[in-house]
This record gives structure tokens, sequence and C-alpha cells, in this order.
């Protein structure tokens, strides 16, 4: 992976975003509401705006991390084996021993390599910069957020990944699993000079994704909302919640109701932590 820096940064703005923060101020001018606070109304304005216009910014997701999330918070030192269970679907995620698992906002890669693999119907796929993926998921750009994003291709780059499915047919096991890297190849360089393309020479930036994976994501594209991905981009545990009802929604025939625990529970299912009290998984839920 190669990496480029540069010291000047772009801000990016959009005039109809300043409604939403403005009525808050408008209505409720006794509150003290911070500025993460107003962005975040800002973003789930444009959200309900582009849904009610039928204007919404496909994205996609891949399978086994709708299914069974990442980590949500860092695990802990040394800790390099993460494992969710989803009825008959396992996932098992395997850290590299020099970067850790990936976790937390690392999920928003995978997110925009299935997005770009999706849209440019290829395993290798290429984009302007590092800075096109920050604004992607409205990620402000400078120097820390790429190192950043840096650290989060290291941990997906160096991961083994292990889905599969169990199922019982006449009392015989019927088992069928994948152990993938997400990629074989990353050549990713960033600029906040969102003019500059490319590098001197036509270097382009370039992630070749693993056969298996590549395959994953083409046999089962799962549509998620960019816009919305990228207002719950701060918080993984809502991002998953929210990837996983849009896949939820997408495949279901009818009214469905799932369960917060027991096999196919819900619990099971996010990437957050262990809850030793149902009463605060549901508490958390409410959050989310």
């Amino acid at each position: 992976m190669h990496h480029r820096t540069h010291s000047t940064a772009h801000g990016s703005g959009c005039s109809g975003l300043e409604r939403a923060g403005d009525l808050l101020r408008l209505q409720h001018p006794q509150l003290v509401i911070s500025k993460r606070k107003l962005r975040q109304a800002d973003a789930i304005q444009i959200v309900r705006q582009k849904r009610e216009n039928d204007a919404q910014n496909l994205g996609f997701s891949s399978r086994p991390f709708v299914l069974c999330g990442l980590p949500v918070k860092r695990p802990p030192a040394g800790c390099l084996l993460h494992e969710r269970r989803n009825g008959r679907f396992v996932l098992q995620v395997t850290g590299h021993p020099s970067y850790g698992l990936p976790w937390g906002q690392d999920r928003l890669v995978p997110i925009f390599m299935a997005t770009m693999a999706v849209r440019q119907q290829s395993a290798r796929i290429t984009f302007n910069s590092a800075a096109e993926m920050l604004d992607t998921f409205g990620i402000q750009q400078g120097g820390s957020q790429y190192r950043r994003l840096v650290a989060s291709f290291q941990r997906i780059f160096g991961a083994t990944i292990f889905f599969g499915t169990d199922t019982q047919r006449d009392h015989a096991a019927v088992v069928h699993c994948a152990r993938f890297n997400f990629m074989t190849e990353a050549r990713i360089w960033y600029s906040r000079d969102l003019e500059q393309a490319l590098l001197p020479g036509d270097c382009q930036n370039v992630i070749v994704l693993s056969e298996e994976f590549y395959r994953e994501i083409s046999n089962h594209p799962i549509p998620t909302d960019l816009e919305a991905a990228k207002a719950l981009s701060a918080s993984p545990a809502a991002l998953d919640l929210f990837t996983w009802l849009s896949y939820r929604c997408f495949t279901a025939r009818g009214r469905e109701r799932v369960p917060h625990f027991g096999e196919f529970g819900l619990v099971s299912q996010l990437g957050s932590a262990d809850y030793a009290r149902p009463r605060k998984f549901r508490e958390k839920l409410e959050g989310w």
C-alpha cells in the first residue's frame, strides 16, 4: 500500500444542509446542542428528502458483515479472533498479528469496496483518491483522518474471514463455508486537492478484491442507503442496525418478528459486545 499526503484541506458543504440545524436552534433556543448533533440532524434531513424524492444514493453491503457484524469496540490487546453467529450462519474474523482485528469505523471500508465493485462490475476497482472515500462517508479530510483510514485498510487487508452455514437435512449435516481475505492488492494515495485525480504518470488508486469476496458481493449484493451510512458513520452499532434492517426489509416477504435473544436473536447478529443482562442490550438498542 502506498500513501501520499498533502498539506492543504478542502471543506465540503451544501446550502440545503443548514435548514435542520437552524430549525433546531429556532425551536429550542434554550437547549445547548453540540455541533455534532446539529450535523446529524442535517444529515437525517438529507436522507429523508432523498428518500421522499426517490433520489437515494444507492450503495451495497456484503452479506457476511450484515448477517454477522464486525466488532463495534476495539478488541482487547492480543485478541485476534472475532466470532458471531446468526442461526445457521457463522462468521469468524482472524486479525493480522501486526494490525489486529478490524473494528469500529473499519466496517465502512467493506461497504465502500462492495459499492465500487457492484458499480464497476469488476474485482479490480479504481477511484480518485482516499479523499473520495472519506467524502463518501462524510468524514472530514485531514492528516489524522487519513492515518485512521490507512490503519483501517491495514486491519482489513490483513484479516482472514471464515463465513459458512450449517444445516440439518434428514439428520445429515450439510456444511458450506469459505475462507478468504478481502483484498489481494491495494494501492491508495491521498490528496486533499480534489481537482488532482491522478498522480503523475496516471498512477491509479487500485484495490483488487479477492476472488471469493468478489463472488460473494456479486452473488449477494445487499442494497444500502449511502446517505444514511454517512449519517451513521460515527456510530458503528447504529450503522450495523441500519444495514441489518435494510437487509431484512429487502428480503422480507411479509410482516416478520425477530427476537432479541436466542439462536436467531438480534444480539447474536450485531457486532456489539456480549451483554450479561437482557435489559442492558434493550437499552442500547433503544439508543441505536
